[in-house]
Parts: C-alpha cells; sequence; structure tokens
C-alpha cells in the first residue's frame, strides 16, 4: 500500500476485539497502532506492537494517529467524536451513530467544517443474509413489493454481562443497539418511510431497558415490520419480502461475528461463507412459469466496509456510511420512541 493509515481504537471490549481490530490488523493500508484499555493489557497480548493509552484524551494527543474508532457505549459516541475531531482525527463511530439527531447533525457540521472524514460503523450491510435479500428486492423478481419484515431475535432471559448495556442511560435499549442494524437495513433497501408506528418494551424479568420492539414503517403501498424480541426460543425467518408476483424468505445466518468469536482472521477464500441449508427461498413467476429455488448468498465480509473507508481516505472514493445515513437512523430511532409516548402514528 502507498499509505498507511495509523488508526487508535477507543476501546478493546467485544467490539474492538471481534469488529474492529482483526480487519485493522489484516487490510495492509491500516495500523493498528494504538487503544485505549484502562486497567488490562489484553490488546498487547495479542498485538505486541500497539501502544496502550489508558483515557481516550491521553490517545488523541497520539500526532502520530489519523484515524480514531470511536467503539464505546452509545452515551459516549457525541462526546468522543466531537473530540477526535477537535483533534483533526478522521473518525469511525460505532452504531448507533449517537443518541439524539441534535448530536449528530453537531458532528457531521464539524467534520464538515475541519474537511474531516465521519463515518459510521454500519457492519450488518456486509452480512450474508442481508447481501442476497438486497440482490433480490432490487432484480424485481418479485414485481411490486408490498410487504416487507426484517427480524433481529435473541433467546436471553439473563442481562447482558456489559453494564453499560443494561443501565438506563441515554441510548441503551435494544432498538438504539440492534434496531440501528435492521433499520439501516430497511432505509437502504426502500428509502425514509412517510410515517411509523411503534411499541417499545420491556419483556425480560430483570430488565430496566428495552428489549422488545415493532415498528411499523408507512410507504405509499409498502408497510415494512422491523421486529426485535430478546425472548424468542425458535429462530423466525429474519428477511420476509412480499412482492405482487413473489416472496423471498430468509434465516438470520451470517458467520462471521462466530468466525471471530473463534479468533478466525478475516481474508480465507471461505471467509463468511453460508451453508447451503442457510440458503433463502425464492418463490415467484418468470416468463409465465413458477420459479421455486433457494438462492445463495454472497460471501459476507466487513472488510469491504474498511475497504471502503481506505478507498475514501486515500482515493477520494465516497464514504461507505456517511454520518447522514447514521443520522436517518437516529431520526427513525426519537420517532418510534415518540410514536410510543403518544401511542399513535407519526409522520417523519
Amino acid at each position: 500500500m502507498d499509505r498507511i493509515i495509523k488508526t487508535g481504537v477507543c476501546s478493546y471490549g467485544m467490539s474492538g476485539q471481534v469488529f474492529h481490530v482483526p480487519f485493522l490488523h489484516v487490510h495492509a493500508g491500516f495500523e493498528f497502532t494504538a487503544v485505549v484499555e484502562r486497567s488490562k493489557r489484553l490488546a498487547q497480548q495479542r498485538y505486541p506492537d500497539v501502544k496502550v493509552y489508558t483515557g481516550v484524551e491521553d490517545m488523541l494527543k497520539d500526532a502520530s494517529l489519523e484515524l480514531i474508532v470511536v467503539n464505546t457505549p452509545n452515551y459516549t459516541h457525541y462526546s468522543y467524536a466531537k473530540a477526535a475531531l477537535e483533534a483533526g482525527k478522521h473518525v469511525i463511530v460505532e452504531k448507533p451513530f449517537t443518541v439524539t439527531t441534535a448530536e449528530g447533525a453537531e458532528l457531521a457540521a464539524l467534520a464538515k467544517e475541519k474537511g474531516l472524514f465521519l463515518s459510521v460503523f454500519q457492519n450488518r450491510r456486509y452480512d450474508s443474509d442481508y447481501k442476497i435479500t438486497r440482490e433480490v428486492v432490487g432484480s424485481g423478481l418479485l414485481g411490486d413489493i408490498l410487504e416487507a419484515e426484517i427480524h433481529y431475535d435473541r433467546f436471553k432471559e439473563e442481562l447482558s454481562y456489559k453494564k453499560h448495556k443494561e443501565e438506563a442511560n441515554p441510548g441503551t435499549g435494544a432498538l438504539y443497539d440492534l434496531g440501528a442494524h435492521i433499520i439501516d437495513q430497511a432505509l437502504l433497501l426502500f428509502g425514509m418511510p412517510k410515517s411509523l408506528w411503534a411499541d417499545i418494551r420491556i419483556i425480560r424479568r430483570d430488565s430496566i431497558v428495552d428489549d422488545y420492539f415493532e415498528l411499523v414503517l408507512y410507504y405509499e403501498q409498502l408497510r415494512v415490520r422491523l421486529k426485535c424480541s430478546y425472548l424468542v426460543r425458535e429462530p423466525l425467518p429474519s428477511y420476509q419480502i412480499h412482492g405482487r408476483i413473489g416472496s423471498f424468505v430468509k434465516t438470520k445466518s451470517d458467520i462471521q461475528e462466530a468466525m471471530l468469536q473463534k479468533g478466525l482472521l478475516p481474508g480465507t477464500p471461505d471467509w463468511g461463507a453460508e451453508a447451503p441449508h442457510e440458503w433463502g427461498l425464492l418463490h415467484t413467476e418468470k416468463d409465465g412459469k413458477v420459479l421455486k429455488q433457494y438462492l445463495p448468498s454472497p460471501n459476507g465480509n466487513y472488510m469491504e466496509y474498511y475497504q471502503g473507508i481506505y478507498d475514501a481516505l486515500v482515493n477520494g472514493a465516497d464514504n461507505p456510511v456517511p454520518a447522514a445515513d447514521g443520522l436517518r437512523i437516529i431520526q427513525v430511532i426519537e420517532a418510534a420512541f415518540r410514536s410510543r409516548a403518544e401511542r399513535k402514528v407519526v409522520d417523519l
């Protein structure tokens, strides 16, 4: 690579260990230069050359760093991203972009004012299951899309060991956490809805943050349901897309997270490859004949995001996930909480 982008990562929890550092380490255009760990030294055990700082503020003083990954608890995204931009660094912010649209708009304006790069890490755009769903929707094989349902469910009564996810802080709960993924996917597939209705609840016994939601997004003819529950023992299809002439049904089956949690590094030929029994079912008509077949998915690959970041910073390519995309997700989340509070459909 002609240029190496020295990168600092604000946390080495699961997000850092699984979703960011392996890709920075493998990609020849990045250097995993620095990390924040307040007490442990887990990063140095695997990456001996990395510099360890005990606070984000100290790391931002490192003049060698060009790019900062803000992957701290949701309520800190705004303050740390702002500090990084003010320190003259390009920034990647983990989803959700910010807690409020006002915060997101301020960060976008600050990045523009300083001529810096600001991107949101929406990695589920690069999942195998979403990729094939997007291909089918874009192919026209279903005809006019009339109804879609996207799920992100779990089965977990116990609270997360990550305490910050279970505390009643701004930006916690399933809608900000998992909802940010499927809202992003819906907006990419279908655009911004005209209005929405939301049911947001707490269903686990000891939870104090939302762990169930259902959103209905209203378009001209199309209705899109986005659903999440932490108490779904039998997995439902993650994607159900119904058009005027056909349907597509797909499980949630991307295997990258499981591979990364086993310590595997991206870049192998079979990286992100789905098993055939997970392929999505297409049932439609083509050339006057009924067509019913299982479709293989493209491999999932989060490296496509980091390659997009490199191309944008070095070659002037488009930002793979600009701040405006992250801002639209927060607009939907805020509207959903407003719908829940007012018990009605609200306009966007």
